[in-house]
């Protein structure tokens, strides 16, 4: 990775974004030495302005930042670092600089739970149910989302929400599983539900 220090003194823009949320939590500035040091040891660290030191993001309140994956822009001078908190982000206790909430958006776990998934079925550890599916084969998956749809219909006519909620999940999980076997991800189906969404759509 070919990274410009020169343009501003040695410093280059970090922009930290949760890996999870996608939230933007702060924005902080590097030298090459912050840098390097944030490679090797898998924390945010950055070159304090003020200080003119090196700091690691919570090595005094515990808050560390922990580096998922590192980009830099077209300009090769601003870093893209998304990483993993440990608690709030910010001194003042919020999740972000910008005094925002960070938390999961319960939509986004749908990918989370794809990619475990998709791990689930490359790997096939003994003892899983997700394993244990995959090993049954095809059909046998196409009938659990059958039957998982059934229970679903029969809540929503004669049940509760909360027996809809639980039954309506177990049915997206098990299609998330029949998806997976045939190479394909709940996105795929976002994506069609999003291409519909458009004005000149037009039915298959």
């Amino acid at each position: 990775m070919n990274i410009n220090f020169s343009k501003s003194d040695g410093l280059v823009p970090a922009i930290i974004q949760d890996a999870s949320t996608k939230k933007v939590l702060m924005l902080g500035y590097m030298n090459k030495e912050a840098y390097e040091k944030t490679v090797e040891s898998g924390l945010v660290t950055f070159w304090s302005r003020s200080r003119q030191c090196l700091w690691t993001k919570g090595e005094t309140s515990g808050n560390l930042l922990h580096v998922v994956d590192i980009k830099v822009d077209c300009d090769e001078d601003t870093l893209l670092i998304q990483a993993h908190p440990d608690g709030p982000t910010c001194h003042t206790g919020t999740g972000t600089c910008w005094g925002e909430h960070n938390a999961p958006h319960p939509l986004m776990f749908l990918s989370e739970l794809s990619d475990f998934i998709e791990t689930r079925h490359r790997e096939m550890p003994e003892g899983s149910y997700t394993t244990s599916l995959f090993r049954d084969g095809l059909n046998r998956m196409a009938q659990k989302v059958g039957e998982e749809a059934l229970e679903l219909v029969i809540e929503a006519t004669n049940g509760s929400n909360d027996r809809l909620i639980y039954e309506g999940s177990d049915m997206l999980y098990h299609l998330i599983v029949l998806l997976t076997s045939k190479g394909l991800r709940i996105e795929d189906m976002a994506a069609e539900l999003m291409e519909r969404h458009n004005p000149n759509w037009k039915k298959h």
